[in-house]
């Protein structure tokens, strides 16, 4: 009995050892900062003329959805797309200087991240020989899965290539590829009700419903979804950086702050800073230097908008904040 005690006592130490505590299953991981500039895509233009009818930007579509599918995974933070074009449009960079990889990590650097994703579309377009002008929008809209196009199979392949672009060196880390295909069969294809909104004043949205029951959009989402699981795989590839700010309040406005700092220390939008102000100083009796700082805290900032050496927020807290108040340490 003593024997069978101790041969139970020893499986359990045992389990104990080998299987961890749900603590120890899935630890904090930070997740890295990157920012994703629109794809290329000329060498499919034609194509999507012929799809839509005019020259649609499906590279910046298609980052919408990818940008979208890496947020969901929570593996990367992706800078935000309103505040990344203000920086592209202050800094005057042209689409051709937007992949060159020397380029891109000096725009990383200025954003404060730690990766730039660039790509390109390489295949983008039917693969089929049936296509009839009925139904709604005629030749161009039949094409993308709407009207009626006859009862042949009709078949979209979208690939796309991406390349992660270290800040620091302008070395690309990684290359990730997708590809998604969509297949479908007689009036499958009829009536997919796309409808106006996917492409509407020359603009389309890969992240409408409508858009992804269109045969390219099923095509599209594929492709994205497979690309976002292999840079996800590949996250830890990419050199963490700590961010510390040590920044000053230089406007308040209501519950509006506006700080000294920006996006070349790494702040970027969504971003919480605790707002702080030093109370009184302790000096060396001695030497008359200031040993420390009693500091008070005010309340918390998050960050609504960034350019490259300020950045504002909307301020929550009992303290009434001031200019001089400090705004340090790392975004919670």
């Amino acid at each position: 009995m003593q024997t069978r005690k101790l041969i139970v006592s020893a499986a359990a130490i045992l389990l104990a050892i080998a299987v961890p505590s749900a603590a120890q299953q899935q630890p904090t991981k930070t997740k890295r900062r990157v920012a994703i500039l629109n794809f290329e895509y000329s060498t499919v233009s034609s194509n999507i003329m012929q799809i839509f009818g005019s020259n649609v930007d499906v590279g910046r579509g298609i980052v919408e959805v990818l940008t979208d599918r890496l947020v969901t995974g929570g593996v990367y933070s992706v800078y935000e797309r309103k505040a990344l074009d203000k920086i592209l449009a202050e800094q005057n960079i042209a689409n051709t200087d937007r992949f060159d990889s020397a380029s891109a990590a000096k725009l990383g650097r200025l954003l404060g991240v730690e990766a730039i994703i660039t790509g390109a579309i390489t295949q983008f377009g039917r693969d089929d020989s049936s296509v009839s002008t009925g139904g709604f929008g005629g030749k161009y809209t039949s094409k993308i899965g709407l009207g009626n196009v006859g009862k042949k199979t009709s078949k979209a392949v979208v690939q796309i290539s991406a390349r992660m672009i270290n800040v620091d060196t302008g070395e690309v880390m990684l290359v990730a590829q997708g590809r998604g295909d969509s297949t479908r069969s007689g009036m499958d294809l009829s009536g997919a009700g796309a409808g106006n909104s996917v492409i509407g004043g020359g603009g389309i949205d890969m992240r409408s419903a409508n858009f992804a029951n269109t045969i390219i959009g099923e095509a599209v989402n594929k492709a994205v979804t497979e690309m976002a699981g292999r840079l996800e795989a590949s996250a830890g590839s990419i050199p963490a950086k700590a961010i510390v700010v040590d920044a000053l309040v230089a406007d308040v406005s209501g519950d509006t702050i506006v700080i000294n700092a920006g996006s070349k220390v790494g702040i970027k939008v969504g971003d919480r800073f605790p707002v702080t102000r030093v109370g009184r100083e302790i000096k060396d009796p001695v030497t008359g230097k200031v040993i420390k700082r009693v500091e008070e805290s005010l309340g918390e900032l998050t960050i609504t908008e960034v350019d490259a050496d300020s950045a504002t927020g909307k301020y929550t807290g009992a303290g009434k904040p001031k200019v001089g108040d400090a705004v340090r340490s790392r975004p919670n």
